[in-house]
Parts: structure tokens; sequence; C-alpha cells
């Protein structure tokens, strides 16, 4: 009886589960299709699609969190491919780089792996500080926004660095700029547009997070 009951049970989580991730996934595609998701700016596309990646990842897990950071990539190719901006070259294959009449098979990289990587490695911090600060109520805020911070913090760390040294030479063509210079280039995308990005995570996440957890009753 117990067994069936246990059974009944975590057939219900699960289906709750992929009721949850059709939500994100949805989230993030619509959000993707609008200027809110993917926000064209003159160098780069700045974006706020990590932050339901993130929030998935700590509801649902790391490998969800990893399917939803899958969806965030193929919309950032997608829209890269559709709509090309300046360095849309290191986001789509399809997108010839600067200097070159071809694509580089390192946008596919760049689009998705660091997508992939923002759910897992926002998980494990998370879960780090969980254990951590065990189950103070108080803490889950601050859990929250370090995951949320880390995860945007992953996104921008290995677009950028990536960006800025296998296709160096793309970045350099496409902004005009010696190659020398392209380090300096990188960080000023990444103090323009990475550290907004980390503050919205820093502060959407747990005002997200912590009322879903207490709703669907995973706060424990």
């Amino acid at each position: 009886m117990n067994g069936t009951i246990t059974t009944r049970a975590e057939r219900s989580t699960s289906i709750h589960d992929m009721v949850l991730l059709s939500l994100f996934t949805a989230i993030i595609i619509l959000m993707a299709c609008t200027p809110l998701g993917l926000i064209d700016l003159p160098i780069i596309k700045a974006t706020i699609l990590h932050i339901p990646v993130i929030i998935g990842a700590i509801l649902l897990g790391p490998g969800r969190g990893a399917f939803l950071g899958a969806v965030f990539g193929l919309t950032s190719l997608v829209k890269n491919t559709m709509i090309p901006g300046v360095l849309s070259f290191a986001f789509s294959p399809l997108i010839p780089v600067p200097g070159t009449d071809h694509g580089s098979l390192w946008a596919l990289f760049i689009s998705m792996v660091p997508r992939m990587l923002i759910g897992p490695g926002a998980w494990a911090v998370y879960t780090g500080l969980h254990k951590l600060l065990g189950r103070k109520t108080a803490a889950r805020g601050l859990e929250a926004a370090v995951a949320g911070a880390s995860g945007a913090i992953i996104n921008t760390a290995l677009v950028m660095g990536t960006m800025g040294s296998v296709l160096r030479d793309g970045y350099a063509a496409a902004k005009g700029i010696p190659v020398d210079a392209v380090t300096s280039a990188v960080m000023a995308v990444v103090l323009a547009n990475g550290v907004p990005e980390t503050v919205a995570a820093a502060v959407l996440v747990p005002a997200i997070v912590v009322p879903l957890q207490k709703a669907l009753k995973r706060d424990a």
C-alpha cells in the first residue's frame, strides 16, 4: 500500500515538473520573440533570458536547467541569424565572420554551451549554499541571489571569453579596432551589459524563486 502511494506521489511530482518545464520553456521562447528577452543594442544583443533558466534550474534541478539553457541558446542562434547585428557571427554559424566568406562552428559553441551551463552552475551554487546555511528561511533569498548572479556570470564569462579569444580577429574586424585592443573592447561590453545582467539576476531570481518555492511547497 505504501509503495502504491509513493508511486502515485512520484508520478504526480513528475507530471508537475513536466508542466513547470513546459511553462518555463514557453516563457523563454515568448521573451525571445519580444524586445524584453534579447535586447538589440548597437554592439551586441543584451538579454535577461538567463533569469528563467536559473529559476527553472533551482526549482527543477540541473538536468532540466541545462535543457532550458539549450532553449535559450537556440533562440539566440535563430534571432542572430534572422536579425543579425554587429557580433551575430559569434552566435550563428550562418553569419560570415568579418574578413571571411564563411561562418564559424565556434558560433554553435558560444550560442549553446555557455547557456546550457547556466542552470547547472546556478543550481550547484544554490544547493551548496543551502547545505552550508541550512534550512533557514531568512537565508533563502541570499542563496537565490548568489545563484542568480553566478548563473549570469557563467553566461557572460564564457560567451565573451570565447568570443574574445577564438574569434578575436573577427571581433576586431567587426568593430574596426586593432586585434590587440580586443581584450579592452570585450571588457567594455562585460561592464556595459554583463554587470547589469548580473544585477538583474541577483534581484529578480530571489524575488521570484522564494514565493514560488512556498507556493509549490519546495522550500524544505
